[in-house]
């Protein structure tokens, strides 16, 4: 790993806001790329960087409803991409190429949660096909645009839900083993996480850097259109109107402070020369020890990460698997 996993106590924390984050910070001549950046926390990064100056280039599947979303973002561009069709995200890419932009920024927000047993034309499990190996192959053939940068960041946004289970190389795409749709929807956040260690080591010697975070819990989005209603009123996080309860020290945020990592990660200068970490509430995590792993899982107020979603070598092996997969 680049970077220990020791918070640097950045001043902000889980009540702030991406606005406040970026408060200060010029991205004026800086190019970034949100993937999911038309709902939920995806659109909240993407208004907030081009707020602060930054070119915006959202990747959508639906253009329509991208720029329907992206109406009140002035200049943000909208383009074809769909994260389970290989095909288009080589051609995404090879467009933003043409351009002969440097990539500066590029947050991979765009993701699924719990969803049934679904299978992409390849017969890839579809929350580790989206939520991982799209972003993989994105960032790859993104690559000379990032080096280009001479200094970019790729962000990804994993989840707590880390716990609901480790990557099983194994069966990754569970053609043996019971379908599960959190342990699945945890295996590829777990890949976010990995994808991260993994990604630094290889681009930080020509500056790219790269984190994963966990963003809170936002029930004000799309992600948890396939938990069913009881399960949602069970945790707490709506109340008897259905209406979501706001309370950021238990990580039940706004898209407002859901967005917050992500643009701290993606802009702040605390993190300057650093890389390879998973954060929340803006600031590094701390690594969850056998004396906090009770707490840890017991409590959403425990701050940290499981080791193992952050271990080198599961991060170096999933990256040899995902090339593979990814052709």
């Amino acid at each position: 790993m680049t970077t220990a996993q020791h918070p640097v106590r950045s001043g902000f924390g889980a009540a702030s806001t991406a606005e406040e984050v970026i408060k200060g910070i010029d991205l004026t001549g800086r190019v970034a790329i949100v993937t999911g950046g038309y709902s939920g926390i995806g659109l909240e990064t993407a208004r907030v960087l081009r707020s602060a100056g930054a070119e915006i280039v959202v990747p959508a599947r639906d253009p329509e409803r991208g720029r329907a979303a992206l109406r009140d973002v002035p200049g943000a561009e909208i383009e074809y991409l769909d994260l389970l069709d290989p095909a288009s995200i080589d051609a995404f890419a090879k467009k933003f190429l043409a351009s002969g932009r440097p990539l500066h920024i590029l947050v991979n927000s765009a993701g699924i949660m719990a969803t049934p047993l679904t299978r992409d034309a390849r017969g890839y499990e579809v929350q580790f096909a989206t939520n991982h190996l799209g972003h993989f192959q994105l960032v790859r053939r993104l690559w000379p645009a990032l080096v280009a940068a001479d200094g970019a960041r790729v962000v990804s946004v994993s989840s707590r839900g880390i716990r609901f289970g480790g990557v099983d190389f194994d069966d990754l795409h569970f053609e043996h083993r019971p379908y599960e749709p959190f342990v699945a929807y945890g295996q590829s956040k777990t890949a976010n996480a990995l994808f991260a260690v993994e990604l630094d080591r290889r681009g930080s010697a020509q500056g790219v850097h790269a984190f994963s975070l966990h963003p809170g819990i936002i029930i004000d989005t799309g992600l948890v259109k396939y938990v069913a209603p009881e399960i949602i009123r069970a945790s707490g996080t709506v109340d008897e109107d259905g209406r979501p309860v706001i309370d950021p020290e238990r990580q039940w945020k706004t898209v407002q402070q859901g967005a917050a990592t992500s643009v701290w990660c993606a802009t702040s200068p605390q993190l300057g020369g650093l890389g390879g970490v998973y954060c929340e509430n803006c600031d590094i995590s701390p690594l969850v020890t056998p004396s906090t792993e009770a707490a840890w899982y017991e409590s959403e107020q425990t701050p940290g990460v499981l080791p193992g979603a952050v271990d080198p070598e599961s991060a170096a092996r999933l990256w040899e698997v995902s090339e593979r997969l990814t052709a």
